[in-house]
């Protein structure tokens, strides 16, 4: 499993980095627009994971760095988080 997880990590920063590529050097018409609108649209689904799990990085050794991550990669990074000591998964 965690090759799955690095590979969508790796899969995440090369997203990134095209659209760093298109800010810098815009493509042809139509795929700028699109890497744009994704790359936004992205963004605000990583700031919204970033504002509901705010709460489990408070313990975090460095939580600034873990929000970055999240930002970057979203959910890959918080999967790859040890779960707390407080959180149970009995359900009975």
């Amino acid at each position: 499993m965690k090759v799955l997880w690095g590979l969508g990590k790796g899969l995440a920063l090369l997203f990134w980095v095209v659209v760093a590529i298109n800010i810098v050097k815009p493509m042809i018409n139509p795929f700028d627009l699109l890497i744009s609108l994704a790359g936004s649209l992205l963004f605000l689904t990583h700031l919204l994971e970033l504002l509901l799990f705010n709460r489990s990085l408070q313990g975090r050794p460095s939580p600034w760095r873990d929000r970055l991550y999240i930002l970057l990669l979203g959910i890959l990074h918080i999967q790859t988080l040890p779960k707390s000591p407080g959180q149970d998964n009995s359900h009975a």
